[in-house]
């Protein structure tokens, strides 16, 4: 098996050497090359041709956010951000996401978490060299890959057989734009939506208010038990699994706090079980692009309750991991590209399909 050849980006030579070496752990990544701007980049990008390439947000000469926009105009390639995990890093990351980059990874600054990071590290970069292009590149996506058709309206005829009171979505790689896409179309008159998306503390509060800035509806990162609200959407936080639970006259969300599921805090898998065991066959369960398998049974679950469950189809997948783990476990009803998600959830917000929770 080849190598992943990899090329870190970052202005810090103890960073550029501590990435080396965390990578270099794992037999299978070779790191060919290091660069302290992004001229030194672009250049070694071209002796080399990597895989995948790990890139700093604040450098001298050019930032990351500039070099990365150029480089997916002019060469697109899996790029992993390894950013300060600052509110303002958090930030820049979910830009440099919105102009290609297919991960992140907050950069650590209590020698108590090296082996943490290096694990996740390892394994994003992994996932970056599994990574489709063409879903990253909407362009080259519009050009190259044929939708196939889909009639949209089936949920909103099942929400009349039988209402869909709750929609549930889960995400890793890629999932911080696929969720956006889908909810960006949400209204107050739609069922309350929960959204476990694998990612760090201070990155989950900052993806919560960027989604509470662009949407029509409220966002909140989920701090503690919540009442869930019709129109509203709840992001669970970096490092508790989100669960939903019923009381007598309403839907909460509350928080877990035991072991990580599938390597994962939040898990899919817990919030997916927790919405089949309480909402059944009136909850609406979406697992998007990720790398691994979380969700996949917790998706079947709500299946085997009798809710409905969509995945991502490969075409628009960043990662085809955890939807097609789903869809080999036959958890998955329908298999769409992600505008026809966004599509059908947005059929579920006519006024006249009245929630009632």
């Amino acid at each position: 098996m080849k190598p992943i050849k990899v090329i870190c980006v970052d202005d810090s030579v103890s960073m550029r050497n501590f990435l080396k070496v965390a990578l270099e752990l794992d037999k299978r990544i070779q790191v060919v090359d290091l660069a302290a701007d992004p001229y030194e980049a672009r250049e070694k990008i071209r002796r080399h041709n990597p895989d995948v390439i790990t890139l700093d947000v604040k450098m001298p000469k050019m930032d990351g956010l500039t070099f990365l926009e150029k480089l997916m105009q002019l060469r697109p390639m899996p790029v992993v951000m390894v950013s300060s995990q600052t509110v303002k890093g958090a930030d820049d990351t979910f830009k440099a996401l919105e102009k290609g980059a297919c991960d992140y990874l907050a950069k650590p600054f209590d020698p108590q978490v090296f082996d943490e990071f290096t694990e996740q590290l390892i394994y994003k970069v992994k996932a970056a060299s599994l990574v489709n292009l063409s879903a990253l590149n909407k362009k080259q996506d519009n050009k190259g890959v044929i939708q196939k058709r889909h009639t949209v309206g089936h949920l909103s005829k099942l929400r009349l057989q039988k209402q869909i009171k709750l929609i549930a979505i889960g995400a890793s790689t890629g999932g911080t734009e696929a969720t956006k896409e889908i909810v960006m179309s949400s209204s107050l008159h739609g069922p309350p939506i929960v959204v476990t998306q694998h990612m760090p503390p201070v990155f989950s509060s900052s993806y919560a208010k960027r989604l509470d800035r662009l949407l029509p509806v409220p966002v909140q990162e989920v701090t503690g038990m919540t009442k869930l609200e019709p129109g509203h959407i709840y992001i669970a936080p970096g490092d508790k699994h989100l669960l939903v639970k019923r009381s007598r006259l309403s839907l909460q969300a509350v928080l877990d706090d035991s072991l990580p599921v599938n390597r994962h805090k939040p898990s899919v898998d817990s919030l997916f079980y927790s919405v089949a065991e309480n909402i059944g066959a009136n909850a609406l369960g979406i697992l998007l692009t990720g790398m691994g398998e979380d969700g996949a049974k917790g998706l079947l679950a709500i299946r085997q309750k009798g809710g409905m469950t969509i995945v991502q189809d490969k075409a628009t997948s960043v990662v085809w991991g955890m939807p097609g783990a789903a869809v080999s476990m036959d958890a998955a009803i329908m298999t769409l590209g992600l505008d026809d998600i966004a599509k059908e959830v947005a059929s579920l917000y006519q006024p006249s399909l009245v929630i009632n929770l």
